[in-house]
């Protein structure tokens, strides 16, 4: 569970709520269904136009990845695997990488001492594992860019939400007593247009942006470790060249324990 966006959401909704309390407005307005249905339904019709469906249909992976959170290798567990294959490997040969390939339940690991361990030169090694990590970045800017989009649909949405409310008001001018009420209730619509596109959906897609680039970090750790294996890198080798992806407070050295 990733508890800074759900805190993120919650403060969010919470702000708003407070903050228009203190300025005298009902809260209590911001349950509208029309100014719902508007931006929510609005902006994901504007996403069937913006985008095919192959992409859309990651749509809600995306959303639980947000909210779940996303579990990566840890930069010391992949320091400490390399370092113990490149010493299995001076002492029991190409089957010690092959063995740890398997025993490995991370995917990409095990992809990349395969390629090791079947003999592969350091370019073709490095060519697939490249390839695999550049279409990776590819799928992950394409989520990213459907949150954004989302960002700039919903503010817009939320002023047509407001022009909507006004042209409802304005034909009732007959009503003094519920024009005010109802001129009120037509900027809710911007109010949520202007907190979903900017509370949640940018920051959405900013969020995607930084989880790919800590698993794009872990891969490239992962195929630096590969090519000084394929090398026939030292354990001492291999840890000095892996220790440079980890944050200098965080480094350990495994010859100290």
């Amino acid at each position: 569970m990733d508890i800074s966006t759900i805190l993120g959401v919650v403060l969010g909704v919470g702000a708003v709520g407070v903050g228009m309390a203190l300025k005298g407005a009902d809260p209590h307005s911001l349950i509208n269904p029309a100014a719902f249905l508007i931006i929510i339904a609005g902006t994901f019709a504007a996403l069937f136009n913006a985008f095919p469906m192959r992409d859309l249909k990651i749509f809600f992976k995306l959303f639980g990845i947000l909210f779940k959170g996303k579990k990566f290798m840890a930069k010391q567990e992949i320091l400490e695997l390399f370092v113990n294959a490149s010493a299995a490997a001076k002492k029991e040969g190409v089957m010690a990488i092959e063995r740890i390939a398997n025993e490995s339940k991370e995917p990409f690991v095990k992809t990349a001492l395969i390629l090791v361990a079947d003999g592969f030169s350091a370019d073709f090694i490095a060519e697939v594992i490249e390839s695999d990590i550049k279409q990776m970045e590819e799928r992950h800017r394409s989520g990213a860019l459907i949150f954004a989009q989302c960002g700039m649909y919903a503010p817009t949405l939320g002023v047509l939400g407001a022009v909507i409310g006004l042209i409802a008001a304005l034909g009732n001018l007959s009503d003094i007593d519920m024009l005010g009420h109802s001129i009120a209730a037509a900027f809710v619509a911007t109010l949520l247009g202007i907190f979903c596109g900017y509370v949640c959906w940018h920051p959405f897609a900013n969020k995607m942006k930084q989880l790919s680039k800590a698993e794009v970090e872990m891969k490239k750790m992962i195929l630096e470790g590969a090519l000084a294996l394929q090398a026939g890198e030292s354990s001492i080798a291999m840890e000095a060249k892996l220790q440079t992806f980890i944050e200098p407070s965080k480094r350990k050295s495994l010859r100290e324990e």
